[in-house]
């Protein structure tokens, strides 16, 4: 099965002062995921090293909106806006100060974040917001020229802008049910706007008490011994020892997806084991594995290991009855593509909203035909966040099966029909990227309506049993399609006739606020992490005394694959 796989350039500081600091210290990271060693066992890597590259980098800059209908305003006169005339200048832009001051521009902060592992040309959200004292009252139908996005600190009392590490532009989504008088009508996102210009440095630092280069040698050995890639089509090692204090890392393409249990995982394989100790800490693993209070730990370290007693271990755990350890262990298997994992993580996927997100996420990093149809089996269940997550899943898995290809409607946004037998829902993206999914053919709108889609486009089905989409310009002929109820041939029309996602998103919502769309409509039904597992037998009270039956936090990290910041 195949895996994934001339306008102004104006760049210039923010408003908003981050104050000095690295990525190495400023992360969101919860460190504690992955610090889990105690010195009574194996010599791990991560007993010398903590990681390196796994914050989030945040990136921003002044930016030039244009396409607005009369909502925009000559901006203050500020820091910001001296800056990004300087840059129009710079560029040529013939009267700069008139174009700012148009009813149709408004100057914007643009801010989007870099994800741990992220390389050259992937794409990313990025945030647009007003400043203060701004005129602008809405950003609707607005488009983000070119911007170039970087690093701010604060040094010597000003602010310091690093090199480009991103550029984006795009269509501004705004929430559809903001208007003139909300402030949520001056903010918004680009879906997939920006563009990363480097790789992000990924690796492990070693501690400077233990610094050395043969102990960086020792360690980049271990991994390279479980983990190597492809680079140009050559087999290569996953860790590259830059210096006694540092370890680059590669990430791995089977965790492509969830970048900081990669991470989590290479720092749990042990350097310079013996065979003999190896096989007496399998031992202690495998008890370990079939207690619920030491079960996660134990698979994670498995997973590490990854020969054959390490997966027949884990396929013991599969099949207990404990719900932990079957989870777990069927999570660890599936990061070895064993097809073992497949029936434990779907039934996780489907009965516990605890370990869902992990599940899918784990069933996507197979190259197994078996977990394709479990992800297949989930499109049709009640719970939303389920079905669009097993749809998310199926497309990390392999973007071009003909199921989940879908198509790109006027070059904006992807538009999927799922042809299942479901409760018909319509799901849309507010992150990650413009995308319409339809679960279930044949969904219809209820006459009569009108819908706005957009400042230029009215859906009218007021009267007989047609739709008439039409697109009002100044000074230019109406362009009209009429087309039945479908929700296909609607969405369809209003592309046709120059509609953008963020319009297409509006007279979908307002369709559903109106009465006249009958299908779910669900925004951004992304299972959540972070839920809490209650480890008490179902049906019985818990004894708040008993720390084993309370609430907890499942402990396994946050796959990129659901990252709202993605």
């Amino acid at each position: 099965m195949k895996r994934r796989a001339p306008l102004l350039l104006l760049s210039a500081w923010s408003a908003v002062a981050l104050g000095c600091a690295s990525s190495l210290v400023t992360s969101n990271l919860d460190t504690s995921q992955l610090d889990d060693v105690t010195r009574d066992e194996a010599n791990l890597v991560s007993r010398y090293t903590h990681p390196y590259g796994l914050d989030y980098v945040q990136v921003e800059a002044v930016a030039l909106v244009t396409g607005l209908s009369g909502t925009g305003g000559d901006p203050p006169p500020t820091p910001q806006r001296e800056v990004l005339l300087e840059e129009m200048k710079r560029q040529e832009a013939p009267n700069p100060n008139k174009m700012l001051a148009a009813d149709s521009t408004a100057l914007v902060l643009v801010r989007g974040y870099l994800r741990p592992g992220m390389q050259a040309g992937d794409k990313f959200d990025v945030e647009v917001r007003t400043p203060s004292r701004s005129e602008t009252t809405s950003l609707r139908g607005g488009w983000v020229l070119p911007v170039r996005l970087s690093e701010h600190a604060v040094l010597g009392q000003q602010v310091r802008t690093g090199h480009t590490l991103a550029t984006a532009e795009g269509h501004v989504l705004v929430d559809p049910s903001a208007d003139g008088s909300n402030a949520l009508a001056t903010r918004g996102r680009i879906l997939g706007g920006a563009i990363a210009k480097k790789d992000r440095q990924m690796g492990l630092m070693i501690s400077q008490e233990d610094a050395s280069y043969n102990l960086a040698k020792s360690i980049g050995k271990a991994i390279n011994a479980r983990f190597h890639t492809y680079r140009d089509g050559r087999k290569t090692g996953v860790a590259k020892p830059q210096n006694p204090e540092f370890v680059q890392l590669l990430l791995h393409e089977r965790y492509k997806e969830n970048t900081t249990r990669f991470v989590k995982v290479v720092r749990n394989i042990a350097i310079r084991e013996s065979a003999a100790d190896l096989s007496e800490r399998l031992g202690r693993l495998s008890t370990q594995l079939l207690d619920p209070l030491t079960t996660a730990r134990a698979a994670i370290r498995l997973e590490a290991i990854g020969d054959e007693r390490a997966v027949a271990t884990l396929k013991r755990g599969a099949e207990c009855a404990d719900p932990e350890v079957r989870f777990y262990s069927a999570e660890a298997l599936a990061y070895l593509d064993e097809t073992a994992a497949v029936e434990p993580l779907a039934q996780a996927a489907r009965d516990e909203p605890a370990f869902r997100v992990n599940a899918l996420a784990a069933l996507s990093a197979m190259d197994d035909v078996v977990a394709y149809e479990a992800l297949r089996s989930l499109l049709s269940v009640r719970s939303a966040e389920t079905r669009y997550g097993a749809f998310r899943a199926l497309w990390a898995m392999d973007a071009g099966d003909a199921m989940i290809r879908g198509e790109q409607l006027g070059g904006q946004f992807s538009y999927h029909r799922l042809d299942i037998d479901c409760p018909p829902m319509i799901h849309v993206t507010r992150s990650y990227r413009p995308e319409i999914v339809l679960f279930g053919t044949g969904q219809q709108f209820q006459l009569p309506m009108v819908l706005d889609a957009g400042s230029n486009i009215l859906v009218n089905g007021l009267a007989g049993s047609r739709v008439t989409v039409s697109r009002f310009i100044e000074n230019e002929p109406t362009q009209k399609r009429v087309v039945s109820t479908s929700v296909d041939e609607v969405i369809r029309a209003i592309v046709e006739l120059g509609g953008a996602y963020p319009d297409v998103v509006q007279a979908l919502q307002q369709a559903k606020n109106d009465g006249a769309l009958a299908s779910s409509l669900r925004l951004d039904a992304l299972p959540e992490t972070g839920r809490a597992f209650d480890r008490s037998p179902p049906g019985e009270p818990v004894d708040p005394d008993d720390a084993g039956a309370t609430p907890y936090r499942v402990d396994t990290p946050l796959p990129d694959l659901f990252s709202r910041k993605k």
